[in-house]
C-alpha cells in the first residue's frame, strides 16, 4: 500500500504547484454558499446541483482550511486519487482469480496519465469523489456489508449525474444469485435519474446543447475506447489474446466491459468526438485491471522489472513534462489577471480575456476581496488588462 501511494505522488506531484484554473474560481465561490451547513437544505432541494453536492461540501471544507491556497486543493485531489488506487487494489484482491493482478492494477492506476485531468484540475474533483464512493461501495458490497454499501452508493450518486452507471458495473461483477439484493441500489439510481429529468428545465447541460441523446455516440464511444486503451491497454489485450488462456480472456473481457460501460454516459456529449481525460477516470479502473491481469503473467523477474520500469517511466515522464506545462499554460490567463488586480487601484478595465467573464470576476473577487463589479469590460479601451501569452 505505501508503494502505491508513493507511485501516485511521484506521478502527480507536479499538480501540487499548479495555480487554480478557470472554473475553479466560480465553483469555489458557489461552494462557499452552497457547501456551507446552512446551505444543506438549498443544495439538496435543487434537482440540478444536489447530484454534485459532495463536490460543494469538499470545496467548502477546503476553503475553510486554506481559502485560495492552490496546494490545499491539489493535495486533496491527490489524496483522493491515492485512496482510489488503494480501492482498485482492494477490489482486485477480493477474487482469487484477480489477486495476482491487484498490485499491478493499483500501481498502473496510480501513475496512469490518461485520466490526468481528474487529478490535476481541481474542478474535476467530482470524478474523484464519484470513483471513491463508488469503488468503496463496491468493495463493501463484495464484502457483504450491504447497508454500508448502499450509503456509500448514495454518496456516489450525490457526486455526479453519471454515477448512475455504477449500477450496471455492480451487476457486471456480482454473481446472479445476489442480483436481487441490489434492489436498494437500483432504487437510489431511479431517484437520481428522476432528479436529472426534473432538472431538464433549467440545467445548462440540456440548454446549451452540450449533452444530447441524439449525439453521435456510435462514433464518440469507439474513438474514446481506442484512445483509452493506448498504449498499455492494447499491449495488455494482445498479450491476453496470445496467451490462449480461457480464464485470462474472461477476466480481460470483464475489464473491457467495465471500460465500455463507464464511458457510455459521456458518449452523448456534443462538443467533442473524444471523451475528455477527466471523464475516463472510472473507466481507467477497468483499464488498470486489464493491464494487471496481463502483467501478472509475465515470466521472469527481469522481464517483469523491465515492464514495470517502462510503465512508470512513460507515464510519470509524460506527466512531468508535457502535461505539467499544459496545465501551467491553462492557469496563466487568470494568474496574470489576479497579479494585475493586486497592483491596480480602483475599477479594473479589461480589454481582453480568453475565458468566460464569471471566471475573471470570481478570481479577482476571491483573490483580492474586491466587490463584484470591480471589473469594467471595455474591449475598445486603450488601457487596461489584456492577457498576453508568454
Amino acid at each position: 500500500m505505501p508503494l502505491i501511494a508513493l507511485a501516485a505522488v511521484a506521478a502527480y506531484a507536479p499538480a501540487l504547484h499548479i495555480p487554480l484554473i478557470a472554473d475553479d474560481f466560480p465553483n469555489i465561490a458557489q461552494a462557499i454558499t452552497w457547501g456551507a451547513p446552512e446551505g444543506l437544505r438549498t443544495i439538496l432541494g435543487d434537482p440540478q446541483f444536489r447530484l454534485r453536492a459532495t463536490s460543494y461540501w469538499t470545496m467548502f471544507a477546503l476553503w475553510q482550511a486554506g481559502e485560495l491556497a492552490p496546494w490545499v486543493y491539489h493535495t486533496a485531489s491527490l489524496v483522493l486519487h491515492i485512496f482510489n488506487a488503494w480501492l482498485v487494489f482492494a477490489i482486485a484482491s477480493t477474487w482469487e482469480s484477480t489477486r495476482p493482478a491487484a498490485p499491478w492494477a493499483a500501481l498502473f492506476f496510480a501513475v496512469h496519465e490518461g485520466h490526468q485531468e481528474a487529478v490535476m484540475w481541481f474542478s474535476a474533483v467530482n470524478e474523484l469523489l464519484l470513483c471513491f464512493f463508488g469503488l468503496a461501495s463496491l468493495w463493501c458490497w463484495l464484502r457483504r456489508r450491504e447497508a454500508l454499501s448502499a450509503v456509500l452508493f448514495a454518496l456516489a450518486l450525490l457526486s455526479k449525474e453519471s454515477a448512475v452507471v455504477l449500477l450496471p458495473l455492480f451487476f457486471l461483477v456480482t454473481e446472479r444469485a445476489r442480483w436481487k439484493r441490489l434492489a436498494p441500489h437500483a432504487a437510489l439510481v431511479a431517484l437520481a435519474a428522476a432528479s436529472v429529468l426534473q432538472s431538464r428545465a433549467n440545467s445548462f447541460r440540456f440548454h446549451d446543447g452540450s449533452f444530447s441523446l441524439s449525439a453521435p455516440f456510435w462514433d464518440t464511444w469507439p474513438r474514446s475506447m481506442a484512445r483509452l486503451l493506448w498504449f498499455w491497454g492494447w499491449a495488455a489485450a494482445a498479450a491476453v489474446w496470445l496467451a490462449r488462456d480461457r480464464q485470462l480472456r474472461t477476466l480481460a473481457g470483464r475489464a473491457l466491459a467495465w471500460m465500455g460501460i463507464a464511458l457510455l454516459p459521456y458518449s452523448f456529449l456534443t462538443y467533442t468526438d473524444r471523451i475528455p481525460s477527466r471523464q475516463t477516470y472510472l473507466a481507467s479502473a477497468g483499464l488498470a485491471l486489464l493491464v494487471g491481469v496481463a502483467a501478472a503473467r509475465i515470466p521472469g523477474r527481469r522481464l517483469t522489472a523491465a515492464v514495470l520500469a517502462a510503465i512508470l517511466i512513460s507515464n510519470i515522464g509524460y506527466l512531468w513534462t508535457k502535461k505539467r506545462s499544459q496545465f501551467l499554460e491553462r492557469a496563466e490567463p487568470t494568474a496574470q489577471l489576479i497579479a494585475f488586480a493586486e497592483h491596480t487601484r480602483g475599477p479594473i478595465p479589461v480589454r481582453c480575456f480568453p475565458l468566460p467573464r464569471i471566471v475573471a470576476e470570481e478570481a479577482v473577487h476571491l483573490s483580492t476581496g474586491r466587490p463584484p463589479g470591480s471589473l469594467v469590460w471595455d474591449p475598445a479601451g486603450a488601457a487596461g488588462f489584456c492577457y498576453q501569452a508568454k
